[in-house]
Formats: C-alpha cells, sequence, structure tokens
C-alpha cells in the first residue's frame, strides 16, 4: 500500500505537469499561427482558447499518461526508490500496478469526457476562428432517406430548424412525389414541415389519366427520429461525434443501408484507442533496469519518448485512415491497439513476474 500511495502520487504529479506543459505549446502555438484570424472580442477569443484547451486535451493526455510513467519510472531510479521497494519485498508487479490502475481509471474519465460536446471542441473553435459563432448553420445538405431525397438549404441544429426544405420521394426509379416548405422544426422526434407544398405526379401518363395533383398542408410531419445533430454530423462530414450521437445516428442507419464506417470509426476513437497507453506502459516498464548504474537515463528517455512519439502518430495516421474510408476502423484503429494488447501481454510474461 506504502508504495502504490507513493508511486501514484508522483505519477499523477508528473501526469499534470506533462499535460500542463503540452498543452500551454499547443494552445500557444495554435494562437501564434492564427492570431490574425481571430476574434478581436476579449470574450470570445477566451472561448476560442478554452475549446483549443479542450481539444489539445482530446489530443495529447493518452500521451502524457505514457510521458507521465517514464518520468515517474526515472525519477525511482535516481532517487534510489525503485531498489528499495524490491529490497523490501515488492515485486515488479506490485510497482507496475499503480501506473496501470491510475492510467486506467484516467483512461475512463477521458472515454465519459466524450459524452458531452467536450467530443466537438476543435469543430467550436475553428467555427469560433471562421465566423466567431461556435456552431454554424450548416447549407446545402442533401442527403437520402428510406424512399426520398432531402435538401436543407440551411441547417440550425441549436435551434433544431432548417429552411428551404425539399424533399423527393422516388418509386421504382421515377420521382413520385415533391414536397417544398420554407421551414421545417424538429418536434417531438419528427420534422414538421410548414405550410408544405405537396406535388403529386401521376404514376401512368397520357390524355386519359389525371394531372399533377398539388395541395397544402399546414403542418406536415416526416423523418421520424432523424435529429439534428444526426444530419449536421454525418451528412455534413463531421467526426467528432458524442457518445449518445454516434450512438444514435448508427441505431437510425443500420436498416437503411447508409455507410456507417465513418460512425464505427469514432466510437472505435473514442472507446478503443486509449487503451493503447496501458499497453505501452508494459511494454516500455520493463526495459528499464531497476538501477542507474545499469542505465544511460539520457539515452532511455530519448528512446522511449521517440517509440511513443512514433507509435502514438502511426496510431493516429491510422485513425485518419479510418475517418477518410481509406482502411476500414477495425484495420485502422481496433487493430494496432489489439496488436500493442498482445505485445504488453507477451512482454508481461516474459519477465518472471510474481
Amino acid at each position: 500500500m506504502l508504495a502504490f500511495k507513493y508511486i501514484s502520487f508522483h505519477y499523477l504529479k508528473y501526469f499534470f505537469i506533462i499535460l500542463i506543459a503540452l498543452i500551454m505549446f499547443m494552445v500557444g502555438f495554435d494562437y501564434l499561427q492564427n492570431v490574425n484570424d481571430l476574434p478581436k472580442s476579449a470574450n470570445i477569443l477566451l472561448i476560442y482558447l478554452v475549446y483549443r484547451v479542450f481539444f489539445a486535451i482530446d489530443m495529447l493526455l493518452p500521451l502524457a499518461l505514457v510521458f507521465a510513467m517514464i518520468s515517474t519510472k526515472i525519477y525511482l531510479i535516481r532517487s534510489n526508490a525503485l531498489v528499495s521497494f524490491y529490497s523490501l519485498g515488492y515485486s515488479r508487479t506490485d510497482v507496475l500496478k499503480p501506473f496501470i490502475y491510475v492510467s486506467t481509471l484516467i483512461i475512463l474519465l477521458f472515454i465519459s469526457a466524450h459524452a458531452t460536446n467536450f467530443a466537438r471542441a476543435d469543430e467550436f473553435a475553428n467555427n469560433i476562428r471562421k465566423t466567431q459563432q461556435y456552431l454554424n448553420p450548416t447549407r446545402d445538405l442533401f442527403f437520402t432517406y428510406e424512399d426520398k431525397y432531402i435538401y436543407f438549404g440551411q441547417l440550425s441544429p441549436l435551434q433544431k430548424k432548417a429552411t428551404d426544405v425539399r424533399v423527393f420521394s422516388v418509386e421504382n426509379g421515377n420521382l413520385k412525389e415533391m414536397i417544398s416548405s420554407t421551414e421545417a422544426l424538429y418536434q417531438g422526434g419528427d420534422w414538421h414541415l410548414k405550410d408544405a407544398h405537396i406535388i403529386k405526379k401521376p404514376s401512368i401518363v397520357g390524355p386519359a389519366k389525371n394531372g399533377i395533383e398539388m395541395s397544402d398542408v399546414p403542418d406536415l410531419a416526416m423523418l421520424h427520429d432523424f435529429k439534428p445533430k444526426i444530419l449536421d454530423q454525418v451528412y455534413a462530414g463531421k467526426v467528432n461525434f458524442t457518445i449518445g450521437d454516434a450512438i444514435d445516428a448508427l441505431y437510425l442507419f443500420q436498416h437503411q443501408k447508409i455507410n456507417t464506417s465513418q460512425i464505427k470509426s469514432s466510437l472505435y476513437k473514442i472507446f478503443i484507442y486509449p487503451f493503447f497507453v496501458p499497453a505501452l506502459i508494459v511494454i516500455i516498464f520493463f526495459f528499464v533496469p531497476t538501477s542507474g548504474r545499469f542505465l544511460n537515463v539520457s539515452l532511455f528517455s530519448f528512446a522511449a519518448i521517440l517509440s511513443t512519439l512514433v507509435v502514438w502518430g502511426l496510431i493516429f495516421m491510422m485513425i485518419e485512415y479510418a475517418n477518410n474510408k481509406s482502411v476500414s476502423s477495425e484495420v485502422g484503429i481496433v487493430l494496432p491497439v489489439f496488436i500493442l494488447l498482445i505485445l504488453s501481454m507477451i512482454q508481461y510474461k516474459r519477465f518472471n513476474i510474481r
């Protein structure tokens, strides 16, 4: 218990120091790069910087967890605390446990944060930089749903409102019906088209047949459960979903024959990707000798940090490939993390852990 508390304290200390340093570097670099494009209002600028901090946490927290383990292990070696723990009867597993338990707990908190708009911090920050608004209307949105083709001239997810709406119903490759409305509101799980104008084409065209039928409906409900956030995220090509939005979209699209690879990629990134951290911690942990007499600390630190950056960069590259549909999300996200977990288990078993 003494070793667990001592190591956990220093691990958390180094974690927060490293995370704050990485955040300050990333946000400061972003500010210097975009200072001419940022709004002049102090309030809006502060909101922009807050969203950039959230995005930096999203990007760098897993990296900080590994760097903190490396720093803590070096500290234990230089202070001879590691040798002392082993001489008191603690095993390597006992020394490893604080790193695994603490990092896993932080990862679970990190994952739960993606149930909020924390996951969309980068999108909000970019919107502020471009238009001084954190949530911009999506324009010229065209998508399919069941046998309908729908066009929204402008979608405002926050207001749950769309304007310049066109709905085209198609049957056997032929246009069956066209509905137009100047405004649609999402209420009670349905989109309500206000003052909808309906034009129906006859199924058989001929001199003895009825002509085009036109009618007006004050309030026409359709597109059940098609939430504004789903439309804004999925059909506008965005990849930073909250957990709730991603699950709702996946549930809605599973029977619509719509490609859900981007949604699965987002969920895998939230739930699977962070767990490369415990695997990498185990792999690096057992490469470190117990005493500084057997270790060139500077060389080890450089090699460990470089290896961590390479692994993190490769995983991030595969995530981008998965988001762009160049590879499947299983290959781009799940497979690299699974390989690291297998390697960590092999590394663990190579040593006679009591």
